[in-house]
């Protein structure tokens, strides 16, 4: 008996252990996913869409190098080579996202374009409807419709009521921008499933972002500057490697232990907390700030993708924050 009671408190020791090992984790991603946008917002004025996004897949191209070597050579498991040629599809969506976020962000605020992409968990629920068929009975559960009806409702206020920030109304080709790079996370996150789930979470990443920065070269080629870097003093590019580093790499290896440890859907609750880091942020930094009416918005978006990632867990989650 007293063997028993001795090995239950090692195990609850354990347990509470790696709660508090999940919550660091995630708290950790709340904190470095509230600032991306701002790294992109600082870094429009030296570099252009495309360049700023493929050397920044470049950098996180070589910060997981590391890992995924050593987890290779640690299981000794063979390249599945199919399972790589799925990692294409994904690609595609996320080369979008990237550059249309960046152009979004000549358009709107950082803190603004933050609250906005947390209707990426509406989209994302929708498109995992149209996907996945055993997912189409959420459609008939009412936290889905409200939550869907508040979110979109909730994005288009958070985007349109724009004054200050620039002159007037936010432009509706501006509006596009924001709704794509949005869409296309969304998309991203649901094609991402299936190579995640054949090669693991961080053997697939690594092969994305190679892929991801294969597709973005020939595209900053064409229309970016590739020379970018020798024209920028060391500042910028040190900023560049520091976002590249923290906010893709280093936050997914937190995100993938906070979920294994706490759990997907609280993990998910918990990035609705991210808008209000990077608000607090924008503000001090750039002097961002809110009118009324898109406080008001911001609320409301944020309750209607709760109450959609709240319906089930697999039709709301995401991959990983505006990487």
């Amino acid at each position: 008996m007293n063997h028993l009671d001795s090995s239950g408190q090692i195990v609850s020791m354990r347990s509470r252990t790696s709660t508090s090992e999940g919550y660091v984790a995630v708290f950790a991603t709340i904190l470095i996913w509230s600032t991306p946008s701002l790294f992109q917002y600082y870094l429009n004025r030296y570099y252009d869409p495309w360049a700023q996004n493929f050397y920044r897949y470049l950098v996180a191209c070589v910060s997981i190098a590391p890992f995924l070597i050593y987890r290779m050579r640690r299981r000794e498991q063979p390249i599945d080579w199919r399972a790589v040629t799925v990692c294409f599809v994904p690609c595609v969506p996320n080369v979008v996202h990237q550059v249309t976020q960046v152009i979004a962000l000549f358009y709107v605020g950082p803190g603004v374009y933050t609250i906005f992409t947390r209707a990426s968990v509406i989209f994302t629920a929708l498109l995992a409807l149209a996907f996945f068929p055993e997912e189409r009975q959420v459609i008939r559960q009412w936290r889905f419709q409200l939550g869907t009806g508040l979110g979109l409702i909730g994005a288009f206020g958070v985007v349109w009521f724009q004054p200050g920030w620039k002159s007037g109304h936010i432009a509706l080709s501006g509006l596009l921008v924001a709704f794509t790079a949005t869409f296309c996370w969304a998309l991203y996150g649901i094609l991402v499933k299936r190579p995640s789930r054949e090669l693991g979470s961080i053997r697939s990443f690594g092969v994305i972002s190679v892929i991801t920065s294969a597709l973005l070269f020939p595209l900053t080629i064409a229309f970016g500057k590739i020379g970018t870097p020798l024209h920028t003093g060391p500042q910028v590019n040190l900023v560049l490697i520091v976002s590249a580093v923290t906010c893709i790499t280093l936050a997914h290896v937190f995100y993938y232990v906070a979920i294994r440890e706490i759990g997907v859907a609280l993990a998910q609750s918990l990035q609705l907390l991210c808008p209000v880091g990077a608000m607090a942020l924008s503000a001090w930094i750039y002097g961002e700030r809110l009118t009324h009416a898109q406080i008001w918005s911001a609320a409301v978006l944020l309750l209607g993708a709760f109450l959609a990632m709240r319906t089930k867990p697999i039709a709301t989650t995401e991959t990983a924050e505006n990487i």
